[in-house]
């Protein structure tokens, strides 16, 4: 018996254990989802592999030609010589080798446009995860602000069943008409409605997070922190086109691209000019009337007569080639400028509208509401005037709330156009 209780007990415990262990909470920061997503994402990883792809197109591109080796024979008899058969005796044996010798440093210049080309899609890897890491980010703030909500919604909820016990009690001392509790009850469906809908965005915005970090955790054990808030110190337009100037990696993939197709045109007019084959051989012949000359060596030495075809097309298209990636990188530049301008134009217009929210309406849409309500308990104001104070509240805390995740969003675009975090 003390042997089952005994094991019962072990049993409960290690449930307990892993129970605790099951549900533990998942408190995920901005830079610990950044540090995750950058691991685990499989959008990023599969990225990443292309490099690796690219630089093995290098090792490619440096491949010296194989040369040539060949072994012939001739002269094998088929019919017997005067009674006897020897059919190796006049046979010959001919062995040789050549090698085709690029000049005009074709290989160098294969190597260094196959190596512009993984500095190429290193730089489109980075903007990738530009974007990415901005998806991210917006999924992020998304989780923020339903929380935020959330919890103002349950702190509306919470007040106005404050405020409605209080009426309770009145209705029951015979100071306000019970037409007045029904109105207060209904208007609690508004409060209640609030709450499930910020539930339900809570729960969409972990998911689309969970779903970005390649994460399996439950979404009731998952919770973000970090600041909800917003700040007016904002670079100036001038510091933050510099710095997209010198960030953004998809201009630099831009300015790559003119200088790879530069040495592709130098590798085109290099695989223009002719290349020598130089053979050597060796024959093994012994029909030759001097006993001792049996064995002979040879070379030879070809080069082809280029005179159709100087590989004009490709010296042609890729001469052309340049101007285009020149005209796509004044393209990229000017995109730049425009997101930038953009994206700051939001921002401070976002913080242009927090800004009054912050320093006034806020406090008196609270001191509004708190003033009707002492007046309606006391019987000092209406019914309608105290359903508007509280609606009114709601309104601008909902508001508010609002143009934070309006801000916290516009600061990640601009952190996207610069092409670094310029506003944490």
């Amino acid at each position: 018996m003390q042997r089952l209780a005994r094991r019962l007990w072990i049993g409960l415990f290690v449930t307990g254990c892993l129970t605790e262990t099951g549900f533990a909470q998942k408190t995920l920061t901005w830079p610990q989802a950044r540090e995750e997503f950058e691991k685990s994402n499989p959008t990023l990883l599969a990225a990443r592999l292309g490099i690796e792809e690219s630089r093995d197109q290098e090792i490619t591109a440096f491949l010296r030609p194989n040369p040539d080796f060949s072994f012939g024979t001739d002269g094998t008899q088929l019919t017997p010589y005067q009674g006897v058969w020897r059919p190796f005796a006049g046979t010959q044996f001919t062995t040789s080798g050549s090698y085709l010798h690029e000049r005009r440093h074709k290989r160098e210049l294969r190597l260094e446009s196959a190596r512009k080309g993984t500095a190429i899609a290193q730089s489109q890897l980075a903007d990738q995860e530009r974007s990415l890491v901005f998806t991210l980010r917006g999924a992020f703030v998304q989780a923020l602000q339903a929380k935020a909500v959330r919890d103002l919604a349950k702190e509306n909820l919470t007040y106005f069943d404050h405020e409605f016990g209080i009426s309770e009690d009145r209705y029951k001392a015979g100071d306000i008409a019970r037409v007045d509790l029904d109105r207060l009850q209904l208007q609690r469906v508004t409060y209640e409605s609030d709450l499930q809908t910020a539930e339900v965005n809570l729960r969409t915005a972990k998911i689309q997070l969970l779903q970005l970090l390649n994460d399996r955790t439950p979404i009731e054990q998952l919770d973000v922190q970090g600041p909800f808030d917003f700040s007016e110190q904002i670079p100036p337009p001038d510091d933050l086109r510099r710095a997209a100037l010198e960030e953004r990696p998809d201009l630099k993939a831009a300015v790559q691209s003119v200088e790879k197709a530069q040495t592709d045109y130098k590798l085109a007019v290099a695989n223009g000019s002719t290349d020598p084959t130089f053979s050597l051989w060796w024959t093994h012949n012994p029909s030759f009337n001097n006993q001792f000359d049996n064995n002979t060596i040879g070379a030879s030495f070809s080069i082809p007569l280029r005179i159709f075809d100087k590989n004009q097309g490709e010296k042609a298209r890729t001469l052309v080639d340049i101007t285009r990636n020149q005209r796509l990188r004044d393209a990229a530049q000017a995109q730049v400028f425009s997101d930038v301008d953009s994206a700051y134009a939001t921002l401070t217009n976002t913080v242009t509208l927090l800004r009054p929210y912050k320093t006034k309406y806020l406090g008196t849409a609270a001191r509004v509401r708190d003033t009707i309500a002492f007046s309606y308990q006391h019987g000092q104001a209406a019914l309608v005037d105290y359903l508007d104070a509280q609606r009114d509240y709601r309104s601008v805390q909902v508001n508010y709330l609002n143009l934070v995740g309006s801000y916290l969003t516009a600061a990640s675009q601009l952190n996207l156009a610069v092409g670094r975090e310029v506003i944490q």
